[in-house]
């Protein structure tokens, strides 16, 4: 049977067509890589996942872009836990999961759904004249040392002085390859400027951000959930965030709001890891062919 059961999840919202979408393909981690692929090409979303079983998790998580594979993501994690609590194929409020960036756990809170993405990997600090190049903003917009961090995916977190800066930022892709090779990264990595701001696009949240792509993907992701236990990590260490649990927003100048609760697991100089929650709307579901593409 070359037929698959899929559910078309947005995460970090509890409503249609808010926070970021992610289409579940629910044993498809057996596929090859070109086919998993061409299916989020087909999709226009930024990720989908592909499940299976495993030996050393509840499941095995497979995360694509429209270019390759990724070891971790963010929002299709959440979206991953919510198509498959709907689906009755799990019990219980917790759960282990296979990634390529390790075994990541879940704990269900009600409808909040919370991962507990790797502890933070610091790497390099990249000058902030070409970062800001990078997002055709003046130097003066970035307040604090632009550097690379990962919870699973590394990105360039990057703080802005403001919303006007923020909203103003564009990817610019020759200074953007600069960004990552002085990150330590090569061109094909996926190692962007994560865009935050020390105020909420409303009233409850703390953080604002963005996250600015290149072709094949979308220009924009509307939830970055990766990106955000990396920024969270990074205002943690560097004294930038006072809360030990914070709200985090984006997505809001899309139309596609999204919303985290983010936690910090060890102290700030000592972090083992970064909780990360949020809800999951299942929009759609049904299934998928790929014919001729299985063995």
């Amino acid at each position: 049977m070359s037929w698959f059961d899929f559910d078309w999840v947005d995460a970090f919202s509890d409503r249609a067509f808010g926070g970021n979408g992610c289409a579940v393909v629910h044993g498809g981690a057996v596929l090859p890589e070109d086919v998993c692929t061409a299916y989020v090409r087909e999709t226009s979303l930024v990720e989908c996942t592909f499940t299976g079983p495993s030996d050393v998790a509840d499941f095995q998580v497979r995360y694509f872009l429209a270019s390759r594979e990724i070891p971790f993501a963010g929002h299709p994690t959440i979206a991953t836990v919510a198509a498959m609590r709907s689906r009755g194929l799990f019990q219980g409020d917790a759960l282990t999961l296979d990634t390529g960036a390790g075994i990541v756990s879940i704990q269900l809170n009600g409808d909040e759904i919370e991962m507990t993405q790797v502890a933070p990997q610091f790497g390099a600090m990249v000058p902030a004249d070409l970062v800001a190049a990078a997002i055709s903003l003046p130097e003066s917009a970035i307040i604090s040392p632009p550097q690379m961090v990962s919870t699973g995916l590394p990105f360039c977190v990057t703080v802005l002085r403001d919303h006007e800066a923020l909203r103003a930022a564009k990817l610019v892709e020759e200074p953007l390859r600069k960004v990552i090779e002085a990150g330590g990264y090569s061109g094909s990595d996926m190692a962007e400027p994560f865009l935050a701001t020390l105020e909420g696009a409303t009233e409850a949240g703390d953080t604002f951000s963005r996250l600015l792509m290149l072709p094949p993907s979308p220009p924009e992701d509307p939830f970055t959930g990766s990106a955000t236990g990396a920024m969270a990590a990074y205002l943690w260490k560097y004294g930038l965030m006072p809360k030990d649990t914070f709200t985090a927003e984006q997505g809001h100048d899309l139309g596609r709001p999204g919303q985290a609760t983010v936690t910090r697991v060890g102290p700030a100089d000592a972090m083992t890891g970064i909780k990360v929650a949020g809800r999951g709307y299942i929009l759609m579901r049904g299934q998928v062919n790929f014919p001729g593409q299985l063995s």
